[in-house]
């Protein structure tokens, strides 16, 4: 099967490669997915789990990707759930071969079903996204009607995600980015808008969530605005300021099945709309990895051609390119 490896850490997108592995086999509890496409995070190259296994052993070449969508072609002993030609979407282990090739070997919990007027595209660039804005605001930072929310990087993958749902949990959303990111940010759902680059954050006032994406000094200034018990939520690591009357959560994604189908439901009926950047054929994969263009959203790599909705309304989602 074709595949993108990795091999040298020290190269990051640079030493990337398009290569012919061994198609993927299931082990227990296993299914083979047939890939159709793939979503990439860029600070993967970063993550230690890319290059070492759980004992810190060295462990590529390496297929990175961990977002996917496709076709169930083969199921490990014991597999169930799940079906041979069912369409999937889900999210891969950190430390085992990923999602940029022909074919997955991925735990079939780590799957659920996409419905056939959502397309293998869209699919694949819900996984992280979705999955880390859901864990952020209700299983972590406990969201709720009514409260103030500051959503960092509100135009970007994870950020216009976290501030769709928020919105829609009756959330008042306050996005942070770019002053070139204002209108996208306002168009996915935040109430109002803070350029980081240009206005004082401390405009707005205290609030009861902070979902941190951004980190070092923001994420500083940001642990002064959270109210009295809020939370301020980061997947960029521990908070460096500590606050005794808050509680602040860092934490990494998990695959959920139950969540997947709640997110992929509200991309079908329109409360949903994904944030896709760029997207590129498996054959220009490491070219769009290491190109310098700035792009805003979700980088999907369409493993095989592009599959058409069967019945997809096209107003449910939102592609954008931002150069």
């Amino acid at each position: 099967m074709k595949a993108i490896v990795v091999t040298n850490q020290a190269a990051g997108a640079a030493g990337m490669r398009l290569v012919e592995r061994p198609e993927a086999q299931a082990a227990i509890n296993d299914v083979v997915v047939k890939v159709h496409a793939a979503g990439f995070v860029n600070t993967e190259l970063t993550w230690p789990s890319t290059w070492t296994d759980r004992l810190g052993r060295d462990r590529t070449p390496t297929i990175p990707g961990h977002e996917l969508a496709g076709v169930v072609t083969g199921l490990g002993y014991g597999t169930a759930g799940l079906s041979i030609g069912q369409r999937v979407f889900g999210l891969a282990d950190w430390y085992r071969d990923g999602t940029l090739a022909e074919y997955l070997a991925i735990e079939a919990r780590n799957l659920a079903p996409l419905p056939d007027d959502i397309d293998f595209t869209v699919g694949a660039s819900l996984p992280i996204s979705g999955l880390t804005a859901w864990q952020g605001l209700f299983r972590h930072g406990r969201l709720h009607a009514g409260q103030r929310v500051i959503a960092h990087g509100a135009a970007g993958a994870v950020g216009s995600m976290v501030a769709q749902l928020a919105r829609e949990a009756g959330a008042h959303v306050i996005g942070t980015g770019r002053a070139a990111d204002r209108q996208k940010a306002l168009d996915f759902g935040a109430n109002e808008f803070v350029d980081l680059e240009n206005e004082p954050l401390e405009d707005v006032g205290q609030v009861d969530l902070v979902f941190d994406l951004i980190g070092g000094d923001v994420g500083k200034r940001s642990a002064g605005l959270v109210r009295a018990a809020g939370t301020i939520v980061s997947i960029v690591g521990p908070l460096e300021t500590k606050r005794a009357d808050a509680t602040a959560i860092d934490f990494v994604v998990e695959a959920d099945r139950a969540q997947l189908t709640e997110i992929v439901q509200r991309v079908r009926d329109g409360r949903l709309r994904t944030n896709i950047g760029v997207v590129a054929p498996l054959s220009d994969a490491v070219a769009t990895f290491n190109s310098t263009e700035r792009r805003s959203g979700k980088t999907v790599i369409n493993v095989r051609p592009i599959e058409q909705p069967t019945k997809a309304d096209a107003s449910q989602n939102m592609v954008s390119v931002d150069n």
